[in-house]
């Protein structure tokens, strides 16, 4: 079902000791490393046109808004530590009329990317969407990850991507979860911070498959009693919930239609033995598939 980009597997399992025969650039604030900012290390990068180089990042704050351009390929961004490796910034969509896709903390848009061991955050008051991740480029991979904020947290696209997302930390409010990509959630820990909706898929209607989200635990802060599993951003939207874990925050009916009952005609929502208390389906959306 799944045509993931496996080219960069090369890259996923190296240890730090093994990664500098890939050129390693180092990252600190402290003054340490090669350069002090994460922009710095990816300029290098850029000019030298190179393949097969890592960015290895030290512990500290990087408060950096930053893209991988489109020509960079085969580069991967390693922390030194998960929770204390951050990347952050606040943006939100109406800081000089911005918008949402603008407000990005991270923007990847290069093919075959490995970002790993690292905390991309995006911080702003809750006055608009803020996107952490803006992921827009094939093939790539983030690995034991925490993406942290509020509306619109992570963002996948383009529509034709394939994109894959393991043992990661997801958090925040409203859609937080959404884009047009192919997406693979495996053995992540999806946390609602309010009352609303996981996420908001937009699959276009030629692409076969969208969210599939396996082995994840849904979990919510104190006092959120009441979520949805996704709402469709376009009516094809795309996802699927097997074998994970349901916190008692998940609605009965599961699903929403955007206040639009055509979606309900074309919406591919499906779930498969998922567990918790969430997870019972015998009050779920007649138009949803389990």
């Amino acid at each position: 079902m799944f045509k993931f980009k496996f080219s960069i597997i090369f890259l996923l399992l190296l240890p730090l000791t093994a990664a500098a025969q890939f050129d390693t650039i180092v990252v600190a604030r402290d003054g340490t490393g090669h350069y002090r900012t994460v922009a710095e290390a990816i300029d290098k990068c850029r000019a030298l046109m190179d393949t097969q180089r890592v960015i290895y990042i030290k512990k500290g704050i990087y408060k950096e808004k930053l893209v991988i351009p489109s020509h960079l390929t085969h580069i991967q961004l390693l922390g030194e530590d998960r929770d204390n490796t951050i990347i952050t910034y606040d943006d939100h969509a109406n800081i000089n009329n911005m918008g949402t896709f603008n407000s990005y903390t991270l923007k990847v848009c290069g093919q075959e990317i490995v970002i790993r061991d690292l905390t991309i955050e995006n911080n702003a008051a809750q006055l608009g969407q803020a996107v952490a991740l803006f992921a827009d480029g094939d093939g790539q991979y983030y690995i034991n990850c925490r993406f942290l904020g509020n509306q619109d947290t992570v963002y996948t696209g383009p529509g034709k991507a394939t994109q894959h997302f393991d043992d990661c930390y997801i958090e925040g409010t409203t859609d937080f979860i959404f884009g047009p990509a192919t997406a693979y959630f495996d053995h992540c820990t999806i946390v609602s911070k309010k009352n609303s909706y996981i996420t908001a898929a937009s699959t276009p209607k030629d692409v076969e498959v969208g969210y599939v989200f396996t082995n994840c635990q849904l979990k919510a802060a104190p006092g959120v009693t009441k979520c949805y599993l996704g709402r469709p951003w376009r009516p094809y939207a795309y996802t699927m919930f097997k074998d994970c874990y349901f916190g008692s925050h998940i609605r009965p009916e599961g699903w929403d239609n955007w206040r639009n009952p055509e979606n309900e005609k074309t919406a591919r929502y499906f779930e498969a033995h998922n567990s918790g208390p969430g997870a019972d389906t015998s009050k779920r959306v007649k138009w949803a598939k389990h």
